[in-house]
């Protein structure tokens, strides 16, 4: 049976001066990282980031132990934003997976002793079959940062571990650098918000970044109604379509006004069904086109306290998107 341990009244004063201590020695690692960019860092750094924005394939990111995972996540950040990777393990790259390099890739190799026996093979066949190699390790002496094209070396820092053992330091700094490359690379390629939704369809991000065309509703769900038609047709088609709302066109089908729940208590009267749709409506409603983000569509309803916006098309009504879409979705 396990028995909760007992707490000494210091107990939580030691954790957060260990997390603290923690904290202050990889904030140090970065900080030399940082300043390593105005010398020879900086220079392979652009070297770097020139040669992946130069190559024509993917970026096959790769490395053993807990710089494996850093370049787990370095690719999966570089495909996310605009460039084409994917992560390699070392030691299956030994056992048949070099064969998925291609002469138009580029390999990025993390090492912080630059010496891992296990990255051997696939630093021979960059070698061999001219593949570009950057490599990210902390010793420029190093077998690997001899053998690449371009070497980002870490400066020297102590690990977090109180042993020296455990890479965490280093690794933070590994990541830093991965991420300093993809931010790089997706300035230089002009990645937008529009761009990035296309690699993250799902979840609220993707929903914030949809297009109206993605959620509105379109032909026959759209209640549109010719501007001549009289109130007691239109309320027909109104309450069918169950928007509550009513998009009026002219005769060229072109959106010159919206009837609304609003509208209809406002102009409440004797007269009121035998009026046509043009004489309740409001004109000129608010629109917008299929590109419009959701946020910003969302934005828009909220600021004007309305429900419904048409989506026209060269001022034709194309569809129709309700604020419930958009939560529905998970819009904010």
């Amino acid at each position: 049976m396990n028995r909760p341990v007992e707490k000494k009244p210091d107990s939580a004063l030691a954790y957060l001066e260990s997390a603290r201590k923690t904290l202050d020695k990889e904030s140090h690692g970065l900080s030399l990282m940082n300043a390593a960019l105005d010398e020879g860092l900086g220079e392979d750094f652009v070297a770097a980031v020139e040669l992946i924005l130069n190559t024509s394939g993917r970026v096959i990111v790769s490395g053993i132990g807990k710089s494996g995972h850093i370049a787990r996540k370095i690719a999966a950040t570089l495909a996310s934003t605009g460039t084409p990777a994917i992560f390699m393990h070392a030691t299956e790259a030994s056992h048949g997976d070099l064969g998925m390099i291609t002469e138009d890739d580029l390999l990025v190799v993390l090492s912080n002793s630059g010496e891992t026996t296990e990255l051997k093979d696939l630093t021979v066949y960059s070698r061999r079959f001219n593949v570009p190699l950057i490599a990210i390790t902390g010793n420029r002496q190093s077998a690997l940062a001899k053998a690449c094209d371009v070497p980002l070396e870490m400066p020297g820092a102590p690990e977090a571990c109180p042993r020296g053992l455990a890479p965490t330091t280093s690794t933070t700094m590994q990541l830093a650098i991965g991420d300093a490359l993809a931010i790089a690379l997706l300035e230089a390629k002009g990645f937008s918000s529009v761009d990035f939704h296309r690699f993250h369809p799902g979840g609220r991000l993707g929903a914030a970044l949809a297009h109206v065309d993605e959620l509105m509703h379109s032909g026959d769900e759209l209640p549109i109604v010719a501007a001549s038609m009289v109130m007691s047709e239109a309320l027909i088609i109104m309450t069918n379509k169950t928007f509550g709302c009513l998009g009026v066109v002219d005769d060229a089908g072109e959106l010159i006004g919206i009837v609304t729940d609003g509208d209809l208590r406002r102009k409440m009267g004797e007269d009121l069904l035998a009026s046509t749709a043009a004489s309740i409506m409001t004109a000129n409603p608010k629109t917008v086109d299929r590109q419009t983000l959701a946020s910003v569509a969302l934005e828009l309803l909220n600021s004007q306290q309305i429900t419904t916006l048409f989506v026209v098309e060269e001022k034709r009504p194309v569809g129709i998107i309700h604020i419930h879409d958009l939560l529905r979705s998970g819009v904010k």
